[in-house]
């Protein structure tokens, strides 16, 4: 065929087992394979040409060690996933010991932008270097994150510690999925990726309650919340090291030679500047700034030159033919939206309810709705993929109905229509979560698996990004201008509104007869961000409703007869 001289050219070789090669692809062939090339087995030493690369596919690990193994990494997968939330309910309490509530933004993007640069690297690093160091490498990092977390003294440090545990957390996620994907038959991985979704989201979800509880209950404070992740995470890390031996690709080039670092650096760079002007418009400095016209024309060009060099690239970080795969499309996308919504949810639905003068663990008690969609939905669906070998594309309208529920808030709201709101946002998320990693992996061929994986991470960590950086965006716009249409004119305005919006203890201490009003400025704040996520969740629903179905293999080498 064409197309996999095509590839060949660039240097991609797929590795498929053995198996009946079908006269014609279609939207049911594995994307990319060549059927008639066999991976290395495991005991295989065979090296590729100059130019290529060889999969080496390990003996299936079964029983006690495989589970050994699973565990230590989903260690890593709930602590990183805490961690990525754990600002939704400290964020107050470390900006008020700073001086400056404007950071809440910043304190969970300078996480989630590491991470979501770092995910999408992981896949194609470890692929040279192999899965066990890589997760070696990303234990260390997030523990000596959270260590500098934990001792800053300056807003500067602070900031700093979340950037280096941001990337280590992004390894932990993606590499543990990596290793699951290597050791697990794709007719059995739904119920695997449905119990590492569970660690996911449970983390993501328990974030909030964890961090407020910490805080309120800490003579330490919310400092505690980032020391106590160090010692489990470097136990996890010796772990890594005694168990994971998973070979990397097989090439005769060496290591520094077959990195993108040009693809790698233009993806970083453009994330940094699409997230730091989406962070500053219309929050920290106005829309009209140098910044932000400034870095989002730019990461637009570094965008383009990202894509133009990966389309080129003998062995890029994501081979961008995969994303132009309809399954594999819609998959990545449907991450995106869907986690823009839920991120944006976590951390706003949280401000919403302390707004309303409920304590930071108050908070995440609703919160606490969600794990148990997550636990119900991401493992159900893992089962019924396991008995029928499809997986349904169903799980986003579960989101929808949340968002709905959203809308229907306000200051006089009962807990419990927001409690029923997390819960199906966390039964579709965590569906959602599995159906779109099995139909990317079961679309692609198995020499993919790892950079396919990345990219649905990549999606779900930028999602999750730019969702806050969008929700802090419209939030803080219209706070600020509702405020200034109801007190614009009362002496004292200026320096009122500015200490609402960067304190929300101001609440306590108002002037006679502004409450009211303010409360009504929050929550049409409130109001707006609940819209914009709805309007994200139905765009999903689309997306998700255009993948197609591919037959998930039950063996490693998908070598099974039809």
């Amino acid at each position: 065929m064409a197309e996999d001289d095509d590839i060949s050219a660039h240097g991609i070789q797929p590795a498929v087992a053995n198996g009946s090669r079908q006269d014609q692809n279609d939207e049911t062939t594995p994307l990319l394979g060549d059927q008639n090339k066999k991976p290395l087995q495991s005991d295989q030493t065979s090296l590729a040409s100059n130019d290529e690369e060889q999969i080496v596919i390990v003996e299936e690990v079964t029983g006690f060690k495989l589970w050994l193994i699973l565990c230590t990494g989903w260690v890593g997968v709930f602590l990183g996933s805490i961690d990525s939330t754990i600002i939704a309910t400290l964020s107050a309490p470390i900006s008020s010991e700073f001086r400056s509530l404007s950071l809440l933004s910043w304190l969970a993007t300078a996480y989630l932008i590491s991470n979501a640069a770092c995910q999408p690297i992981s896949g194609r690093l470890t692929d040279i270097f192999g899965r066990g160091p890589g997760l070696v490498f990303s234990n260390a990092f997030f523990a000596a994150g959270n260590l500098i977390c934990g001792l800053a003294q300056d807003q500067n440090v602070m900031l700093l510690g979340r950037v280096v545990a941001g990337i280590g957390g992004g390894g932990l996620m993606s590499i543990t999925t990596f290793l699951a994907t290597d050791l697990v038959p794709l007719r059995n991985r739904g119920v695997i990726q449905g119990i590492g979704n569970i660690c996911y989201g449970a983390g993501a979800m328990l974030g909030g309650i964890f961090g407020g509880l910490v805080n309120d209950k800490s003579t330490w404070g919310w400092r505690l919340a980032f020391l106590v992740q160090v010692p489990p995470v470097l136990i996890s890390a010796c772990l890594v090291a005694y168990l994971v031996r998973i070979p990397p690709k097989v090439s005769e080039k060496s290591y520094l030679a077959r990195i993108d670092f040009t693809g790698a650096f233009s993806l970083i760079v453009f994330l940094v500047l699409l997230l730091l002007g989406l962070n500053t418009g219309g929050n920290l400095v106005p829309w009209t700034h140098p910044l932000p016209l400034t870095t989002l024309p730019l990461s637009l060009v570094a965008f383009i030159a990202f894509i133009i060099w990966e389309a080129r690239a003998k062995q890029p970080v994501i081979p961008v033919r995969l994303l132009l795969h309809r399954t594999v499309f819609n998959a990545c996308m449907t991450n995106l939206l869907c986690s823009m919504v839920s991120m944006m949810a976590l951390f706003y639905a949280p401000l919403y309810m302390q707004s309303r003068g409920r304590s930071a663990t108050e908070s995440g008690l609703v919160i606490l709705f969600s794990p148990i969609g997550i636990c119900v939905c991401s493992l159900g669906s893992g089962i019924i993929m396991k008995k029928t070998g499809r997986y349904g594309i169903l799980s986003v309208s579960m989101i929808v109905v949340s968002t709905i529920i959203l809308t229907t808030l306000d200051e006089n709201s009962p807990d419990w229509p927001l409690m029923i709101a997390f819960f199906l946002l966390g039964a579709g998320h965590g569906a959602m979560l599995t159906i779109t990693l099995l139909a990317c992996l079961a679309a692609v061929d198995h020499t993919h698996q790892a950079t396919v994986t990345s990219a649905t991470y990549a999606f779900r960590s930028v999602g999750g990004t730019v969702g806050i950086t969008i929700a802090s965006a419209i939030y803080q716009n219209v706070l600020k201008t509702q405020l200034w249409e109801r007190f614009g004119d009362l002496p004292g305005a200026a320096e009122e509104i500015k200490r609402i919006r960067d304190d929300l203890n101001e609440l306590k201490h108002l002037p006679e007869g502004w409450y009211d009003g303010v409360i009504s400025s929050f929550m049409d704040a409130f109001q707006s961000v609940w819209l914009a996520m709805l309007g994200l969740a139905l765009l999903a629903l689309v997306s998700v409703s255009l993948m197609k179905q591919h037959r998930l293999h039950s063996t490693l080498s998908r070598n099974e007869e039809n």
